[in-house]
């Protein structure tokens, strides 16, 4: 069964990518055979070297081609961070009329399946902030995850809230679905990080812009293609933001 959502519902999935060609066609169908109609997924590109770029355009060519505007591409000319990317991406959903935009990664590691429940409980609660999230009841990590990461992750977490007195259990979160109005009180240009800090940073932002969040639980899956874009300057911007963020008090 197909869901009709209305001119008031649209959803748009900001799908950022860098060198992720192995991965994009099994995304791409799993996200386009959501029963969501009016669903849109856009790809933002950082001009990967292994061609996901011109993979992505041929994909929109097939997926296009029955008349609907189900796929689009933004090419970006240089990689500067997932929260450049993804605020480049989500604005342009903004401008095209998205009433929700839904943050995926291109890897896998989110459960396409959960996003017509995040969207459904979104509508049902009127909240500007569903999060898929590992660290509620219900949540997992794949098993493949090792101690270290594991730690981590949980460490990364509980460090944020603590700084930032949220009660966001997942405040690094990669898998949200976002109402335009929260992303629209934030306002995207105001935002600092330029990576995966992003995640904790929007949320704060539009918590502290007066939106609630409800998460829903998620099992999170390990990658079975490419490599991960994690670097040590990334996990050092992760810690320094919580901080900075408070300090500021906004």
């Amino acid at each position: 069964m197909t869901h009709d959502l209305g001119a008031d519902a649209a959803v748009t999935v900001v799908m950022p990518t860098y060198n992720e060609a192995a991965n994009l066609p099994r995304m791409v169908e799993a996200v386009l055979q959501l029963p969501l109609d009016g669903l849109h997924l856009k790809i933002v590109d950082d001009s990967s070297p292994d061609g996901t770029g011109r993979i992505a355009d041929e994909l929109a060519e097939k997926y296009n081609a029955d008349g609907r505007h189900r796929m689009s591409v933004l090419h970006r000319t240089e990689k500067d961070g997932l929260g450049r990317a993804y605020t480049a991406g989500m604005s342009a959903a903004l401008d095209e009329g998205a009433a929700y935009v839904v943050q995926m990664d291109a890897d896998g590691s989110h459960p396409v399946h959960a996003v017509p429940q995040m969207l459904g409980t979104a509508l049902a609660t009127g909240v500007g902030l569903v999060v898929g999230s590992r660290y509620v009841e219900g949540g997992a990590l794949d098993e493949d995850w090792g101690v270290h990461r594991v730690l981590l992750s949980r460490f990364a977490n509980r460090y944020a809230r603590t700084v930032l007195g949220t009660k966001i259990r997942d405040i690094t979160a990669g898998f949200n679905l976002w109402t335009a109005t929260a992303l629209r009180d934030v306002d995207l240009a105001t935002l600092d990080s330029a990576g995966y800090s992003f995640q904790v940073e929007l949320k704060y932002k539009a918590v502290r812009a007066g939106h609630s969040a409800v998460e829903i639980p998620i099992r999170f899956e390990e990658r079975t293609e490419g490599v991960s874009k994690m670097t040590l300057r990334t996990q050092l911007e992760s810690a320094v933001v919580p901080i900075r963020l408070r300090m500021k008090g906004k």
